[in-house]
């Protein structure tokens, strides 16, 4: 009898922890797709690597931080610049580089403790970049919202009408609503995008009725070629401090403390070897995603079991072909709208950093960073080497790296 009730009560713990993790997934899905829609990458295949890469994650960190990896929104202009120029496999093969950057990083730490990020990124230089990568993806968000990118008989207003009610949504929810639905302003946004799309008649639903219900993943395997490979690897910048501000976040929330149990070695580690391992596949890169920790927030469930359900949830979604085929017919001035919030909120970051840090920009090395930084950035400067060519978000890394290092302080 006692057998019995113990069992009882370990399959409805059970039960709970599976909703629960199908709850978190939902919350992350939004972002977990948005980046290979807008990318050019199979959603299928950003479903299941966000799965595996968290799995991996937890081995990294051995189980302790209960925390869910999607794709960054940093690397949407790399990636989609690495497609262009260099095609779909050497650009993966960037990204498994970025992933070993991840695990250099974690290297450093152990060796040198913490502080060794703030040296080599501090706020001077990370700020300006962020601002960068927010305000160089501007032009994209304003094409894709006035539906420039598509080819249509609608008329513009019909189309502005509804990217700006994506836009408008997004708004509502992020800032007005409570509790769960506070945390998915993408998805609401996108629903109400959607919905009007079907209405005004943009949507093609025969790709989602032909769709196969279980169809594998369309993996693709990279390529290395060190022009992409060099472009790629300043990116990780951004999400380095990103991660850094998430795993102390979660720490507050639970109360422990991860830079220090299991260590910021061993999350970044994780970071990386799930970055590595989805370019290896043909998904966009993995990392800890600040919404998750919000829901994490608002349920006050410290479970990481819940997180390995979540995982085995985008695995097992993974593997429906109509999902695929769903998230695919979305038009992309829904994606616009949404997107003007976005890419001005990762610029808003990076202003946030100089602010939050106090970054005097009076001092001259301060001025000639950021100067430089954004100027090099915005204006879309290029040092042409012949064979390679530096510029964009790898440019402005480098330059601020390079200059923060070189100028003196005094």
């Amino acid at each position: 009898m006692v057998s019995k009730n113990i069992s009882q009560h370990l399959s409805k713990h059970t039960l709970l922890d599976i909703i629960t993790g199908a709850q978190m997934l939902f919350v992350a899905f939004g972002a977990l797709v948005l980046v290979p829609l807008l990318t050019r990458l199979d959603p299928n295949v950003a479903l299941f690597t966000a799965g595996v890469g968290t799995l991996l994650f937890q081995i990294a960190t051995r189980g302790k931080v209960p925390v869910f990896l999607a794709s960054s929104f940093a690397f949407i202009a790399p990636i989609s610049y690495g497609v262009e120029m260099w095609g779909v496999a050497s650009t993966l093969g960037g990204l498994v580089a970025a992933g070993l950057v991840f695990m250099l990083f974690a290297f450093l730490v152990k060796i040198n403790g913490a502080n060794i990020i703030e040296r080599i990124l501090p706020p001077v230089v990370t700020g300006p970049i962020i601002m960068v990568i927010g305000l160089s993806l501007a032009p994209v968000a304003v094409k894709m919202a006035m539906g420039s990118d598509i080819e249509t008989s609608l008329p513009k207003y019909q189309l502005i009408i509804i990217s700006m009610a994506s836009l408008i949504t997004t708004l509502i929810v992020a800032i007005w609503a409570k509790g769960f639905v506070k945390l998915v302003p993408i998805i609401s946004g996108i629903i109400v995008g959607y919905s009007l799309s079907i209405w005004f008649g943009l949507v093609n639903f025969q790709p989602i009725i032909s769709a196969p219900w279980f169809s594998l993943p369309h993996f693709s395997y990279p390529e290395f070629q060190w022009q992409a490979i060099l472009y790629m690897i300043p990116i990780v910048i951004a999400p380095t401090i990103e991660h850094v501000g998430d795993i102390m976040a979660i720490s507050s929330v639970t109360g422990k403390d991860y830079t220090k149990n299991p260590g910021l070695q061993r999350t970044l580690f994780g970071d990386g070897l799930a970055t590595s391992v989805a370019g290896f596949l043909g998904g966009p890169p993995c990392i800890t995603y600040a919404e998750v920790i919000g829901a994490v927030t608002l349920t006050r469930n410290f479970k990481t079991r819940v997180m390995t359900w979540a995982a085995i949830w985008a695995i097992v979604m993974s593997f429906v072909g109509k999902v695929g085929a769903f998230l695919a017919s979305i038009p992309s001035v829904v994606m616009g709208g949404i997107m003007v919030l976005l890419f001005g909120s990762i610029a808003s970051v990076g202003v946030n950093i100089l602010v939050k840090h106090k970054v005097d920009l009076s001092i001259s090395r301060n001025m000639c960073i950021t100067a430089l930084v954004l100027v090099f950035g915005i204006g879309g400067m290029v040092f042409d080497f012949g064979n390679y060519v530096l510029q964009g978000i790898s440019l402005c890394g480098i330059a601020a790296i390079v200059l923060n290092l070189i100028l003196p302080h005094k």
